[in-house]
């Protein structure tokens, strides 16, 4: 059985580029794997649709860092409903969906990660970051409609 130790997941959980208290974002949620320890807050700074910035603090275990810096690098850039679509990638890979190559690459290293679906005690480490930002971004649309 492949290592989920990968050498990406290893260095996103060393030396984290998106681990930081952002200045002045437009929304966080917090997040927490109660059966880990994990524990994060995400911050986001859009701009109109698009996610300017994304940023995260907290602690926890490799697995949750560096999925979580991963997901930061991923949809920094990127418009809310992409981000969205590449959540749900993940998620599902997470849970043992093959990925198609076009996938893969859409998920860049975090396609890595595609190997915690076999190890049942780590899905939700992994999975916390993303879980977290689509509760974010479930949060900023409903405030968003209501707003209207």
């Amino acid at each position: 059985m492949a290592s989920i130790y990968t050498a990406a997941l290893m260095e996103h959980n060393a030396h984290p580029d998106y681990k930081y208290e952002m200045d002045e974002p437009t929304c966080t949620h917090d997040g927490v794997n109660p059966s880990c320890g994990d524990e994060l807050t995400l911050a986001l700074r859009l701009n109109g649709d698009v996610i300017e910035e994304a940023a995260f603090t907290g602690h926890g275990c490799a697995v949750s860092q560096a999925a979580a810096d991963m997901m930061a690098d991923l949809v920094t850039g990127e418009t809310v409903d992409e981000a969205r679509r590449l959540s749900g990638l993940y998620l599902d890979m997470i849970k043992g969906r093959p990925l198609t190559d076009e996938e893969r690459e859409d998920l860049d290293e975090a396609a890595e990660l595609a190997t915690i679906a076999r190890m049942p005690a780590r899905v939700k480490c992994a999975e916390l970051a993303w879980r977290t930002l689509e509760k974010l971004l479930e949060k900023e649309t409903a405030a968003g409609r209501e707003a209207r």
